[in-house]
């Protein structure tokens, strides 16, 4: 295939397409510049690397292959980019030789949050199709395994724009009748934008009733997460769904991970809760921002949420600028593929206690902060009564107890 070397960049909030700069690569390096109609609107799409300016502007290759962590954001990684990949492959092309651009433009218009980007390879994603649950959890078993799928191009088009290592497709549900479409883009009337995951072959069977039960218990800790279910197949196997917070009907939300907007590697981090506070203070610019943060923190904590890393926190930005910390999401229980927490808690990742929760609210100087940890601890510790409620196994209840009744 012919290289992408220019991209041009948009953001969609509604149905009208705003353009706001264009990617360039020359082969090494590649350069972004917004344009003068776009600066002059005042929006920063990502204030803290990509500030609003009319320089050329070139990221270090480092952490996103030569790329700024704002369009970086619209990539698919784990299962995403695995798809992706299988679906060249599957088509003669050496993934090998793929560029970050060339990448953008499979992405095109599909990718989560507002950004766009153009030219738009293979732009056939508004195919909307009936979908049976367990076929696609079969079909994504397959792949995992590295095994053909027949349907293996339909799970690149749920699938294909989403990060995260579980398998994932991007729906259409609609609340009223339950019925389910594949669809990524602009939804029939009564249908909204979810997102439905699938076990991989090394989680625990009871994985969605887990995940489900820790966003009710999440909830009640006074965490914000958007609307979670459990979906079920015609076989009666349920499957963990939450619904799409970057979409509101068919209208767009700017969205940007905490590993993005700070350029921090989410695989090798040094990140601390106590910089995404900050971060967090520095868009919102409200006290109440510390928090919300302090709340995830402490959830995860004491929910042994291990896999707390900075691509699992992210933003959201509205058409007018203003930004704000994005529900929760991807809370379950995780020891992580090293056993420590993925971001530091006061500098503590191995094992972080009410202690170092303390030491953040003292810093942050946050009124609630203790009465917030207490809050939280006091809700996880009902663990059981969430695990009753959405029909977790014993064994996995139990198992979840003995860690968590520990912290």
């Amino acid at each position: 295939m012919e290289h992408v070397t220019k991209i041009f960049v948009s953001i969609l909030f509604n149905e009208n397409e705003i353009e706001l700069g264009e990617l360039v690569s020359d082969g090494r390096n590649i350069y972004f510049k917004y344009y003068i109609d776009f600066i002059s609107k005042g929006i920063e799409i990502s204030p803290l690397k990509l500030k609003l300016s009319n320089e050329i502007y070139k990221a270090d290759a480092l952490p996103f292959d030569g790329l700024f962590g704002v369009f970086a954001d619209s990539l698919p990684d784990g299962w995403g980019k695995l798809l992706l990949d299988r679906a060249l492959t599957a088509k003669g092309i050496d993934v090998s030789n793929i560029t970050m651009l060339d990448r953008l433009a499979f992405v095109g218009s599909n990718g989560v949050g507002a950004l766009t980007y153009k030219p738009e390879i293979n732009d056939d994603k508004q195919k909307l199709f009936g979908l049976e649950l367990d076929e696609i959890a079969m079909a994504s078993n397959q792949i995992l395994t590295g095994a053909s799928s027949e349907i293996l191009d339909e799970l690149y088009l749920l699938g294909g724009s989403s990060g995260g290592a579980r398998p994932k497709i991007l729906v259409g549900y609609n609340p009223n009748t339950e019925h389910i479409i594949g669809s990524t883009k602009k939804l029939p009337g009564g249908y909204e934008h979810w997102l439905i995951k699938f076990p991989s072959s090394s989680d625990w069977q009871d994985i969605a009733n887990i995940e489900y039960a820790y966003s009710k218990m999440a909830i009640d800790a006074g965490v914000i997460m958007s609307e979670c279910k459990l979906f079920k197949g015609k076989s009666g196997k349920v499957y963990f769904g939450t619904k799409r917070f970057d979409r509101i009907g068919n209208n767009r939300l700017h969205m940007h991970s905490a590993a993005g907007i700070m350029h921090d590697n989410f695989r090798l981090s040094n990140l601390d809760y106590g910089h995404i506070m900050d971060c967090a203070f520095k868009l919102e610019r409200d006290v109440q921002a510390y928090e919300k943060v302090l709340r995830i923190a402490a959830f995860n904590v004491f929910a042994h949420n291990r896999d707390d890393h900075s691509k699992n926190i992210s933003f959201l930005m509205d058409e007018l600028g203003n930004w704000k910390l994005a529900p929760a999401y991807d809370l379950t229980f995780s020891s992580s593929s090293h056993g420590m927490h993925s971001t530091m808690v006061s500098g503590e990742s191995a094992n972080p206690t009410k202690k170092h929760l303390l030491e953040l609210v003292s810093y942050f100087k946050i009124k609630n902060g203790e009465k917030i940890i207490d809050q939280v601890q006091a809700t996880v510790y009902n663990w059981s009564i969430y695990a009753k409620q959405c029909k977790v196994s014993t064994i996995s209840k139990n198992r979840i107890e003995k860690v968590i009744g520990k912290k």
